[in-house]
């Protein structure tokens, strides 16, 4: 009982930056500006597919979901990350530790299945264009956000628990700028056999299969493209790919570039410097990446900032 009670009163210090404090300065106003463009772009995403009504269709429909969920995973790690910058101080309180890494967890999954269904739904449009509307209909559409929020949620919720039933030792220092888990378990004092099993099995489970997902999809995709016989058809077809796999290249190439090189480098500050790129960086270029290569994007966003349709 009295390692319980002095666990749920730790402060976990969030270290991933300390080794440069003449440069923390500089590191708030541009994790500021990143931030801000961040909100501000997804937002104006979001807002551009609710307001135009040529772009009520499927495609639009998961784009503003993952606008949103960009959104709220930027959120989960930068402001604590950007207060901890300006006072000068790295600690973050047990509560809000488990609270931000399951937040972070679902947000991050989330991204992960919203890029898979995306994928699905640009198979259907190209594979099956006259089938599209049947196949892809509001119903589904629903259904397969909901499920990416159901299993987002059940799996946070999972390592969550897990994570609450260990006990740490006196050392607390996290090379990260945020509470993720696999850090968090790296820092316990307890057995962690079950974290360790939940973990990278859900990793290959829940990693693996949206991204097998997507990359059926692109070879469905990139087949029916080269049965087309004019060159203008399959540019147009591939147009409208395009976008999404940079995103998709984007996303997994810096997530799990992040994610093996924790694996095998247990405790290094290039970890949190890597990190930013796909909890940063990702959700600052998502919306820039759509806007400048969809034709239906930049016109809703003229006609939604007061210029013309």
């Amino acid at each position: 009982m009295d390692s319980e009670n002095n666990t749920r009163n730790l402060v976990f210090l969030l270290v991933g930056f300390s080794e440069m404090p003449q440069l923390q300065p500089l590191l708030y106003g541009l994790f500021l500006s990143m931030y801000l463009l961040t909100v501000l772009g997804n937002l104006l995403i979001i807002l551009a597919a609710i307001s135009d009504p040529r772009l009520h269709t499927p495609m639009y429909f998961f784009l503003s979901n993952l606008s949103l969920v960009d959104v709220c995973f930027t959120s989960t790690t930068v402001p604590k990350m950007l207060l901890n910058l300006h006072t000068h101080s790295q600690a973050i309180s047990y509560a809000g530790c488990m609270a931000q890494m399951y937040f972070f967890l679902v947000f991050v999954e989330l991204d992960n299945f919203l890029l898979a269904v995306m994928a699905y739904d640009r198979f259907v449009a190209i594979c099956h264009p006259l089938r599209y509307a049947a196949i892809v209909g509001p119903r589904r559409c629903g259904l397969l956000v909901l499920g990416s929020w159901a299993v987002s949620v059940s799996h946070a919720w999972l390592q969550t628990l897990l994570v609450l039933r260990l006990s740490f030792c006196a050392e607390v220092d996290m090379p990260h700028f945020f509470c993720e888990l696999n850090q968090l378990v790296q820092l316990t004092c307890s057995d962690t056999l079950l974290n360790d099993l939940v973990m990278y099995f859900a990793l290959v489970l829940l990693a693996t299969l949206p991204l097998a997902g997507i990359l059926y999809s692109y070879c469905r995709i990139v087949s029916s493209v080269r049965a087309i016989s004019s060159s203008q058809g399959k540019r147009k077809a591939l147009s409208t790919c395009a976008s999404h796999l940079c995103v998709v290249s984007l996303f997994y190439s810096t997530g799990l570039g992040v994610y093996l090189s924790s694996a095998a480098t247990h405790r290094s500050g290039s970890t949190a410097t890597a990190s930013v790129m796909y909890t940063v960086v990702t959700p600052m270029l998502n919306p820039f990446i759509y806007s400048l290569r969809n034709k239906d994007v930049k016109r809703a966003l003229r006609k939604l900032l007061g210029g013309k349709a």
